[in-house]
């Protein structure tokens, strides 16, 4: 891609044609490069404050001016900046990859880090709603060369030609759009104002907005809706100072509302000098989804870059939306997102370390706010825990668990407890918790989130813990023998009950517990799971895997199915005359059992608890049936 024909000269009006595929070009930029429209504005802004500073660079005494204007079908910009001649109109305007600010030959290379432009696609963009580009300008470089006309159609083609001095008397820019059908609604007063509020609130320079037409450095800018307005707020609401940092905590409130839409919990600074980022992370009121990317929001110098950079801060940081302007981070083509190299990792490694510390200033002088926090988002700080052992450390006071004894931190409960067991579903733990509890069995409900990789940590903490998986010879040896003399009686009743339920891979054993009013209790672990698993495999392998498999059976431990010797069903049950009945009552107190622990069920369970439904059907219609009969 190359500047136009050589055979132009300064003065040459006739056309020239762009030596790219201007309308591929526009589809290129329109359809794959950028996500909207809407970025014409930035360009327009863009080249304005680059010519703006080159401009200061060669003239500091200089006066800066910078005016957008809108009106049906016609978007206008004029600034104060450093301007063309007419060969750099030809080589630069019409050229990708090329810009005026560029170069050592005007002596700005040691400014060139001050300025947005990065690609060179400048004006050219505009084409994404623009069917003609007129720019007149005059050159700060040369006080001798005449005011230049650049006009360029849509269709490739464009002009270049000197007018008057009268055209333009001071250097700078004029750059007026022509909507192309089908585009109106981006040039639209109201809509062009609020891109340019969007995209340059940050800018270095006073930027000004008027419906209607300002062209040329004669014009005052007003009239239409009442005159000038200002598009730039600075310095940014993170840069003010005020009063008290409650009266600061206030305006964060307010501006965080204004720009994402909600009234943070908190915010957070992040102030990275050596990187070039200043900015702010307001903390979300309402919990959301680990797995939710946020937008944060990365002005480039002033400009904005975009409002869904999700690759500014860690995963972890799922809680906060983030604001900030750099001026060291790298943009991507588009300039709509991060570049992500090893500049923005390190950045991102500091802007985590700081939302990391602001936890940890919240749990050493402010722990009401800390509280509020954790009551929300405590997911992330468990997320972020998992990979740091001292926030770890200095959160547990605070970081909720649910627990046998309730929901309460790790603190609370380890001042009961020092051996710790946990269920790795919350499933089980809700079967399990009221009975750890009736018997002192210290249980943590490690089914959430996060909450089994932290307990495996906990002893890295706390080294007098012991903590470990709940398994049912744990929670069997808690609860309460039944006496010998009532358990020798109970024999038969047992062995009936163990034989039905031996093909089902569990034990049955004879306990008193609380409470009364649960009949029985289906407890396994990690090694019985893996045992029924492995005795599934064996009903389906062929007779090689078989053997294979049959010569791994080992002694692993199997499921319990725990009686309850306390409750009153279970009294009457081991009364039964009749075996076959007691074996259909043993069969559906298994399948209750399993039912409560919400545990899937396999083939051979839901057999299991047809048969027994249809056998105590069968019972109780064949009893009534009987007493008719004797009627």
């Amino acid at each position: 891609m190359t500047s136009a024909s050589s055979s132009a000269t300064q003065s040459d009006p006739g056309a020239n044609s762009f030596q790219v595929d201007l309308r591929g070009l526009v589809d290129l930029l329109s359809h794959h490069l950028y996500s909207s429209p809407r970025v014409y504005v930035r360009e327009l802004l863009q080249n304005a404050v680059d010519a703006v500073t080159a401009r200061q660079a060669l003239h500091p005494e200089a006066e800066i001016r910078i005016r957008l204007s809108a009106s049906a079908g016609r978007v206008t910009i004029e600034d104060s900046g450093i301007g063309l001649t007419a060969a750099e109109a030809h080589s630069l305007l019409a050229t990708i990859g090329r810009s005026s600010k560029r170069g050592g030959d005007h002596g700005l290379e040691t400014t060139r880090r001050e300025f947005l432009g990065q690609f060179g696609i400048g004006l050219l963009a505009c084409f994404v709603v623009a069917r003609q580009i007129r720019v007149i300008t005059r050159s700060a470089r040369d006080p001798q060369a005449a005011p230049v006309e650049w006009l360029a159609t849509d269709d490739g083609s464009y002009t270049v030609r000197e007018l008057p001095d009268e055209a333009r008397r001071g250097p700078g820019t004029t750059v007026i759009l022509q909507a192309r059908p089908g585009a109106e609604e981006w040039t639209v007063p109201a809509k062009v104002e609020q891109l340019a509020r969007d995209y340059g609130s940050l800018l270095p320079y006073d930027i000004t907005f008027t419906e209607g037409d300002v062209e040329g450095e004669g014009e005052s800018g007003a009239g239409g809706a009442g005159g000038p307005r200002g598009i730039t707020d600075r310095p940014a609401v993170w840069d003010r100072p005020f009063p008290t940092p409650a009266a600061r905590r206030v305006a964060l409130a307010g501006h965080c509302a204004q720009l994402f839409g909600f009234t943070p919990l908190d915010s957070i600074d992040l102030d990275l000098p050596v990187a070039g980022v200043r900015g702010v992370a307001y903390v979300l009121p309402e919990p959301t989804s680990p797995a939710h990317r946020a937008g944060h929001r990365v002005h480039l110098k002033g400009m904005l870059l975009t409002d869904h950079a999700d690759n500014l801060l860690p995963d972890w940081a799922f809680f906060v939306r983030a604001v900030i302007d750099t001026d060291t981070l790298r943009p991507t083509a588009s300039r709509e997102n991060l570049y992500d190299d090893e500049t923005l990792s390190a950045v991102r490694e500091a802007l985590g370390a700081r939302v990391r510390a602001w936890l940890a200033e919240l749990a050493a002088s402010e722990p009401e706010r800390l509280a509020a926090f954790l009551s929300v988002h405590h997911l992330g700080v468990k997320s972020l825990a998992r990979h740091d052992a001292e926030l770890l450390g200095l959160m547990l006071p605070w970081l909720p668990f649910e627990t046998s004894e309730g929901s309460m931190s790790l603190q609370e409960f380890t001042a009961a407890h020092t051996e710790i067991h946990f269920t790795r579903t919350v499933e089980e733990f809700r079967q399990i918790a009221p009975i750890a509890a009736a018997h002192g069995l210290g249980v943590i409900n490690a089914g959430y989130t996060y909450d089994a990789d932290l307990l495996a940590l906990l002893p890295a903490v706390r080294p007098d813990l012991k903590v470990t998986e709940l398994d049912a010879g744990a929670v069997t040896e808690r609860l309460d023998p039944v006496p010998t003399s009532a358990e020798l009686a109970l024999a038969p009743f047992l062995s009936t009950a163990r034989t039905r339920l031996e093909a089902q891979g569990c034990d049955v054993v004879l306990r008193a517990f609380q409470p009364v009013s649960v009949p029985a209790l289906y407890l396994d672990d990690r090694q019985a799971r893996q045992e029924r698993d492995r005795t599934a495999a064996l009903d389906s392998a062929d007779s090689l895997w078989s053997g294979i498999l049959g010569a791994l059976r080992g002694s692993a431990p199997r499921a319990r199915l725990v009686l309850n010797h306390n409750n009153p069903l279970i009294r009457r049950i081991s009364a039964l005359p009749d075996e076959a009945l007691t074996g259909t009552a043993v069969e559906s107190l298994y399948g209750q059992a399993l039912l409560m622990s919400q545990r899937p069920l396999r083939p051979a369970d839901s057999t299991l608890l047809n048969r027994a439904f249809l056998g105590l059907l069968e019972w109780a219609t064949h009893s009534t049936d009987s007493q008719e009969g004797q009627k």
